[in-house]
């Protein structure tokens, strides 16, 4: 889900609203493979392509990056066929395992692309973002962990929130790329504190969208008009507009994806395990998971919104 983040230093702004302009011959952007061409993956590459760049595309369902080609994409049989003659690769995979077979399974991408720069940008946690790491130093590839905060429609729009964090000298090199995938890119350190701030954000997205489905539902069974809370709440600070615009989806009962469920489960349970290792406990976020888990037997690749009926 989409998240508002101030321009710090070493931000580098999109443009709402436009594309930047593409490329010019001779510049330093290289080729660029991205493997993952899903939800959030194939808007991305798809602006990429329009944006001018070289753009080769896979992904573990051909039907998903064949429409890619319209776009001006190329579309590899295979990760490793994607990364060839490619300088930069992006992943927006599922999670760690997918990302991992991609990366050294049968025609994996690493050893077909030594001296390759790896963006990583789908959401995979923190043990997996660090195994990836150590696995791309091994193969003499430089690792950036850049995840995006965003939905498909910011993916879409090209209004993404990159999370970077990595190597110093890529970020002139990566700046027209995250450009033209997001309005505003936010360096963070090395590669990791990407997506640990990823973890800290979307921890605070799933407790507002547990909350927003509570008090509805405390609010019905009190007797009252859930909408005139709503109204309520938009009219104090209390009501911020991520969470107003959430229940708004949960009192229509239109549960059209914007962020799965499952997908905001993973990250639920991807944050208690961060906390975990770092010796703290997400309470809050402990709490919603049994209930959270059960919603999506039923909503998996519904909004995260559904959790509501069963609050």
């Amino acid at each position: 889900m989409s998240t508002d983040l101030p321009d710090r230093q070493h931000t580098a702004p999109g443009h709402p609203g436009r594309r930047p302009p593409a490329p010019r011959p001779g510049t330093a952007t290289p080729p660029i493979a991205f493997v993952g061409t899903g939800r959030m993956g194939g808007p991305m590459a798809a602006n990429l392509a329009r944006a001018g760049f070289d753009v080769r595309v896979w992904n573990r369902t051909p039907d998903r990056a064949a429409p890619l080609i319209a776009a001006g994409a190329v579309v590899a049989p295979s990760p490793a066929g994607a990364v060839r003659g490619a300088g930069i690769l992006i992943t927006m995979l599922a999670d760690g395992p997918a990302t991992e077979q991609a990366a050294t399974g049968p025609e994996g991408f690493l050893p077909a692309a030594p001296g390759l720069i790896w963006v990583q940008m789908a959401t995979i946690g923190a043990d997996w973002t660090a195994r990836l790491a150590r696995t791309a130093a091994r193969h003499g590839v430089t690792f950036v962990d850049a995840p995006v905060s965003g939905s498909e429609g910011p993916a879409r729009a090209g209004q993404l929130v990159v999370l970077a964090s990595g190597p110093d000298r890529m970020r002139a090199l990566l700046a027209p790329v995250f450009g033209a995938l997001g309005r505003a890119t936010v360096w963070l350190g090395p590669a990791g504190d990407g997506t640990s701030a990823k973890l800290v954000l979307n921890n605070w997205l799933v407790d507002l969208a547990e909350t927003t489905a509570e008090t509805l539902s405390f609010a019905r069974r009190l007797g009252l008009d859930p909408g005139a809370i709503v109204d309520l709440l938009q009219s104090t600070p209390l009501g911020s507009p991520y969470a107003m615009q959430k229940a708004a989806t949960m009192l229509t009962g239109d549960f059209t994806p914007a962020f799965a469920l499952r997908h905001a489960l993973k990250d639920a349970e991807l944050a208690v395990q961060a906390a975990q290792a770092s010796g703290t406990e997400l309470a809050l976020t402990q709490a919603l998971l049994p209930r959270w888990r059960h919603a999506a037997e039923r909503h998996a690749d519904d909004d995260l919104a559904a959790v509501y009926t069963t609050a």
